[in-house]
């Protein structure tokens, strides 16, 4: 799991989570239409002795309609669908009509809170188009703008078993595409704390170049209007240009440990996956955050998809001393990569 490289008599030491070989862990399902095509970006919980993975799908359709399916497990390696239907779809007739993707999960009291992106819109078959290109409506002049550039955005939905649900509304701004939002499972002095990713935050007034993580709290979880905090920024020339927050941190002995995905060539290239360790009672506080990628492309199932060279996490859960990491891979298989957490946390401890 650790590499040491000796140059000029500096030491680096290299951090990577390891992949199943079992993976990919979950595929495409020829037996059902609205999921033939693609199966990733799942959303993790575990609880009780079950993980549960609610995971994105599409079927062979011209339109790219997104829908969630349900995935348990005993063992967080073997998984077994729960239907042959969707658990959760677009609405008829509301604003994510046109599809809802890359599931978050957290849980308060007795109910399972998930934020998810969505559009207007179905996006079409996006990996045909060009990069951040999706298919638009036919719109007037002074159609709003979440319409007529059918913008994703993002929403909130409860549920207490993942078949029933509840839709509570938007939780970003219209004119914003703004994904990779991602709540914290715990309220921080008695604030819940969202992160999130605005597309179109970057420049001088922001104070990055481009998308970056930013942090904000809030008294309500379908209320986020305070400013924000820029959290974690790109680096120009790296493999982390464009950054997004991926899955919920999870609480620690030493900090809150955040897992994101970086993609270099300023959003064009492959995305990989860093880590970070944010301050328990301060969050937008950066205890350590490794320079290096802990997980990258490099097989066929990660490689040769919809996205070539893409492993993107939206799911994780530590049971014991083990993080279980589950990605979306090509953007067409699920994922899986574990490591030791007491190892994890001791190396970002030693970072210089």
């Amino acid at each position: 799991m650790n590499t040491k490289i000796h140059k000029k008599e500096k030491t680096l030491t290299l951090f990577k989570l390891i992949k199943h070989p079992k993976n990919p862990i979950l595929k495409p399902n020829g037996k059902n239409k609205w999921e033939n095509l693609a199966v990733c970006n799942p959303g993790a919980w575990y609880e009780k002795g079950t993980f549960y993975l609610l995971y994105r799908a599409a079927g062979d359709d011209e339109d790219h309609i997104i829908r969630f399916g349900l995935a348990t497990s005993n063992d967080g390696v073997n998984f077994k669908r729960t239907s042959n239907q969707p658990v959760f779809a677009p609405s008829i007739d509301g604003p994510d009509m046109g599809g809802v993707e890359d599931a978050r999960i957290v849980k308060f009291d007795n109910d399972f809170y998930v934020t998810y992106a969505y559009r207007p819109f179905a996006p079409g078959r996006y990996w045909t188009f060009k990069h951040d290109v999706v298919r638009l409506p036919e719109a007037g002049e002074n159609a709003p703008l979440v319409f007529k550039n059918n913008i994703a955005n993002s929403g909130l939905a409860i549920t207490k078993d993942f078949k029933t649900w509840r839709r509570l509304g938007r939780i970003t701004e219209t004119n914003l595409d703004n994904r990779d939002v991602i709540l914290f499972p715990e309220k921080i002095n008695g604030k819940f704390v969202l992160l999130h990713r605005p597309k179109e935050w970057i420049g001088e007034e922001y104070g990055c170049e481009y998308p970056s993580i930013w942090i904000t709290y809030s008294n309500d979880l379908l209320l986020w209007n305070k400013p924000s905090t820029l959290l974690l920024a790109g680096r120009s020339g790296t493999w982390e240009e464009k950054i997004g927050g991926s899955t919920p941190p999870l609480k620690t002995k030493d900090g809150w440990l955040l897992i994101y995905h970086g993609v270099e060539k300023g959003g064009q290239g492959y995305y990989r996956v860093g880590v970070a360790l944010l301050d328990l009672d301060d969050p937008s506080k950066i205890i350590a955050r490794d320079r290096n990628w802990i997980m990258e492309p490099e097989h066929d199932y990660e490689v040769e998809g919809f996205y070539k060279g893409c492993v993107f996490p939206t799911g994780n859960v530590i049971v014991e001393d083990t993080l279980f990491i589950y990605y979306g891979a090509a953007d067409k298989y699920v994922g899986l990569a574990t490591c030791s957490v007491s190892e994890l946390l001791n190396h970002l401890k030693n970072l210089k």
